[in-house]
């Protein structure tokens, strides 16, 4: 089945559009009271503010800034909180590094007892379990997902398919407009319980309490006690292996690239531009940090977009994820390079200074040429790190009564 681009890319942007404009809209519509109550439903009041955060469109402390302007919140405020994990696992990637593309502790099995291939009929929308083929579905249709929907997903895939945690995490951060390697690794190895202390289970009757009845999932493999759930995380599951033989599901998945599409705004660096930049200052705009320059910038700056093409070899996004950050990037500047490192480096040779703001996703390759801002961050920093969200949220939030004395 051929991937409809067009199609796909309108509806990531109508569910999400691009830029700054949108963003702050999508700030405006917080309601923190209706979020706290409705969060983990499908259908609750979510912020949908993920992929603009992912993309440093907007910042955490824009974020709560924007809503402390209509509502006064408690620190302990689930809002607040939420906006908490996507700091805490930040903390955990900077003390751990690459090592959160490892199990960061042993989980209910031994890393080698699971499959480390992500079945074709999970890819493919075709287990005839209706809450995950939903999931896939959705993932693959706007390229965002509700987090009780992941988690559903991720626990299905590792303790009921007997799938590595991380098979399923690179297959699902390449389909996400938020996708984070952070947020969504962390989050995937807190669901197979090698970053938390116990694994994440679900069965049918979660599903029915908090999605739409077309996600309802009587009588599939699911619908299960978690008395045999947690047999099964566990390898010793007695369950007959579902018969995947009736079933030929069609390829769905949306194909991956690891550069932009042609017809977009990035291209090779030229030999006028070396010339055009000697002497001058130059502030990199990365796909993490897709904002205006700060305010003290050199007014003969130039302002360029780039793309690094060591990281997408690696992690390659879908067209319609290109698509959207090309427009949000040509918000910021008109200027957008996809290069390697070394041809970066070449580029930028004569000119008098290069800055950018560092995020672990690029900070390899732009350390090399620029002198990288800190990001923004909300919460105080700890210094020690934290294995769990809890031990985190006590430290950073000690002494703190209400959300606007973290601004």
């Amino acid at each position: 089945m051929t991937d409809p681009t067009p199609e796909r890319t309108l509806a990531w942007n109508e569910a999400h559009p691009p830029g700054r404009a949108a963003a702050l809209a999508r700030i405006d519509r917080v309601r923190p009271a209706e979020y706290a109550r409705t969060r983990n439903h499908l259908d609750g009041a979510v912020t949908g503010l993920s992929p603009y955060l992912t993309h440093g469109v907007v910042t955490l402390p824009e974020v709560l800034s924007g809503v402390l302007q209509r509502a006064s919140l408690p620190v302990q405020h689930k809002l607040v909180f939420e906006l908490g994990w996507r700091e805490y696992f930040r903390h955990v990637w900077g003390h751990a590094g690459d090592r959160i593309l490892r199990s960061l502790h042993a989980g209910p099995r031994a890393d080698e007892a699971y499959d480390p291939v992500l079945p074709p009929d999970v890819r493919d929308a075709g287990t005839g379990i209706p809450a995950i083929d939903r999931a896939v579905r959705t993932l693959y249709a706007g390229g965002t997902l509700h987090n009780h929907a992941r988690m559903w997903l991720a626990s299905y895939v590792v303790h009921l398919r007997g799938v590595h945690w991380r098979a399923g995490a690179d297959w699902m951060v390449a389909h996400l407009l938020d996708g984070d390697l952070a947020s969504n690794h962390l989050s995937w190895q807190w669901v197979a319980g090698t970053a938390s202390r116990k694994p994440y289970l679900f069965n049918a009757d979660n599903v029915a309490r908090y999605a739409p009845a077309t996600w309802h999932s009587p009588g599939t493999a699911i619908d299960r006690s978690y008395e045999a759930l947690e047999l099964a995380a566990r390898g010793r599951d007695d369950a007959p292996a579902p018969d995947r033989t009736a079933r030929a599901p069609q390829p769905i998945e949306p194909s991956l690239h690891a550069q932009p599409p042609a017809d977009l705004g990035f291209r090779a660096p030229s030999a006028d531009d070396l010339v055009r930049l000697r002497g001058r200052g130059v502030w990199l705009v990365h796909p993490w940090a897709l904002r205006a320059p700060p305010l003290d910038l050199d007014a003969n700056a130039v302002v360029i977009g780039v793309a690094l093409r060591e990281h997408h070899r690696s992690w390659p996004w879908p067209e319609a994820r290109w698509r959207w950050v090309d427009a949000a990037m040509a918000e910021v500047t008109a200027r957008r390079w996809c290069v390697d490192g070394a041809g970066l480096s070449a580029a930028l040779a004569g000119a008098a200074w290069v800055r950018s703001v560092d995020d672990p996703h690029v900070s390899e390759g732009l350390r090399r040429v620029a002198k990288l801002d800190p990001a923004p961050t909300l919460f105080p920093p700890v210094s020690r790190r934290c294995d769990s969200f809890s031990r985190w949220w006590t430290a950073t939030t000690a002494g703190l009564a209400h959300a606007r004395e973290l601004l």
